[in-house]
This record gives structure tokens, sequence and C-alpha cells, in this order.
């Protein structure tokens, strides 16, 4: 398993539960996604604790997430990042579009806040 799904009743979490995000999760990331706004669900918390890497690939199924979130209304959260995949998102600039928690209840709190 890449990745686990939690519906919770204000979010849906996502943790990837694999060193990378990478071409190998980031196509099945995206169709899940796209299911998950499908269901109404308009708020997602994608846990990143494991995930040491991430590529163009990675990036991509993340900005799917927050287009999805951002079309319906909701919110996409990005937390549990390290310092590799912080720098890529820094470096991307795209630390101006998501918004980015240090931990769970920080995303959480974000969340039932809106």
């Amino acid at each position: 398993m890449d990745y686990k799904v939690e519906h919770q009743p204000n979010y849906t979490l996502i943790r990837i539960l694999q060193e990378k995000l990478d071409t190998h999760i980031a196509p099945s990331l995206k169709s899940e996604l796209v299911v998950i706004s499908g269901n109404g669900e308009k708020n997602v918390i994608l846990d990143l604790n494991k995930c040491r890497y991430c590529d163009s690939s990675g990036l991509s199924a993340i900005l799917v997430a927050n287009r999805l979130c951002k079309n319906a209304d909701g919110m996409f959260v990005l937390t549990g990042l390290n310092d590799a995949v912080e720098r890529l998102i820094t470096i991307s600039q795209l630390d101006t579009v998501l918004n980015i928690t240090s931990g769970m209840d920080d995303a959480i709190a974000l969340i039932e806040k809106a």
C-alpha cells in the first residue's frame, strides 16, 4: 500500500506510506483525489511524514489536490514535510500557494477554523 485514506467528519486524511512521492505513487494518488472530490469531500490533509523525497509528478499530485479542494470551496493542507521536500516546495515557490503546517494538530485546527 502506497498511501492510506481516512475519512473524518470534516476532512479526508491521506497519509503517504512510502519514502518517495514519485511516478510510482502520483498517478494513483491523483485518481484517488478525483474520487474523493467527486464524493463531495472538499477538505483534504496530505500527510507526508514518512516521505523523504518528492519529484515533479509528486508536486503535480499535490497541485491537483490543491486545485480540487479550491474548486469545491474547501481547503487542502500539506503537513509533515521533511527538510528535502520542504526545500523543493520552497524552490518551486509553492509555499506561497499551499497551506502548510508543521503537524497534524495544526492541520486539523486550520481546517476547523476555515
